[in-house]
């Protein structure tokens, strides 16, 4: 039994079946298990990123993009330049307001930073949750359903290797932490005071 209300998905199967899990964590998935058992325990054996991953397809959209904008605003330093943190806000409003203008925003804020920092990814998360994968005047093509999950876990990942390489494991257990929160239906902000 598990306490993640907002994770529909009853098995870890429901969810690999939409992403390339890493060889190493195959070795230790149960596929039959509750997503948070296997994200527990990829997380215990240093996997990371593919309990990150588990966890982002497991959150619906909207807690998934918050996910990383929590996770990316951890990892703003002085350096961030004003274009980065611009696509940060641009997907913090979407998570407020889910507007397509909101959504066209991220989308153009995730191109400037040309997909490359942890603002750029969690912009992009955003703009793949709805609408339209085409410019405006083109035929849509709407985002497979679980794109923006890709884009969060990019996002938190870079968030949590980002400019201290040895508070990496340290920044995933602190954004797993967040994750799980949103997953009880909470705001995620845990651990940052």
């Amino acid at each position: 039994m598990t306490d993640l209300n907002k994770i529909k998905a009853l098995t870890t199967e429901e969810l690999i079946q939409h992403y390339e899990v890493s060889e190493e964590a195959q070795a230790h998935i149960l596929p039959e298990n509750n997503p948070q058992i296997n994200i527990e325990l990829l997380a215990q054996r240093g996997l990371f990123h593919d309990a990150v991953s588990l966890l982002a397809h497991g959150l619906p959209k909207r807690e998934a993009v918050w996910w990383a904008c929590l996770a990316t605003r951890a990892s703003i330093t002085p350096e961030t330049d004003e274009t980065n943190m611009a696509a940060l806000v641009a997907a913090e409003a979407w998570v407020k307001k889910p507007t397509e203008e909101r959504r066209i925003k991220c989308r153009d804020l995730a191109q400037q930073t040309l997909f490359k920092s942890a603002p750029s990814w969690a912009a992009t998360a955003a703009s793949w949750s709805t609408g339209s994968l085409s410019k405006e005047g083109e035929p849509e093509v709407t985002p497979p359903e679980y794109l923006y999950a890709h884009a969060v876990a990019g996002s938190v990942s870079l968030a949590a290797t980002g400019s201290d390489p040895e508070k990496m494991s340290d920044n995933y257990n602190l954004f797993l932490k967040q994750g799980f929160d949103l997953a009880r239906g909470g705001n995620g902000q845990v651990g940052t005071d």
